[in-house]
């Protein structure tokens, strides 16, 4: 995907072209090699143009048989934020101003393996999302932090 394919779909016109240029261009490598998790958030929402980036990266990651055997949920409700939170082992730092759930959905894979590769491999695609997700945050200036403990039952 280039910019020129995702300007138009992505950002409004009023914003700042020559910045988005310049986010399009950072180096993967510094992007990675500088990320780190972070358990402190502004409270003041993100831009909806940042969030589209985020989706339409996690959106190009590798998955089995180009599938998507994923799905995100973008959590703007406060009280399914707080379920979050004491489902996360009550990890206050769940309840940020971006909040996304990524969940492994087998069902959208159509490939003719057992059950239990098919779950792995859902597992897997859900989790490269999520860390293409986390990259492109950083590469747009924003925080983020991977969740690992979370009791689904609690939500």
């Amino acid at each position: 995907m280039f910019p020129s394919d995702i300007l138009p779909n992505v950002y409004p016109k009023e914003t700042n072209y020559e910045e988005i240029d310049e986010i399009l261009e950072t180096n993967i490598f510094n992007v990675m090699l500088n990320r780190r998790s972070q358990r402190k958030f502004e409270d003041k929402q993100v831009e909806t143009w940042k969030a589209e980036i985020i989706f339409a990266s996690a959106d190009t990651a590798p998955t089995a048989g180009g599938f998507q055997g994923f799905e995100i949920f973008h959590i703007t409700n406060d009280d399914i934020k707080k379920k979050l939170v004491t489902a996360a082992n009550n990890q206050p730092y769940v309840n940020a101003p971006l909040v996304l759930v990524f969940c492994a959905n087998p069902s959208r894979i159509k490939m003719n393996f057992p059950l239990d590769i098919i779950h792995k491999f859902s597992l897997q695609d859900a989790t490269l999302a999520a860390s293409y997700a986390q990259l492109a945050a950083h590469a747009l200036g924003l925080s983020s932090i991977w969740i690992g403990m979370l009791n689904e039952q609690l939500v």
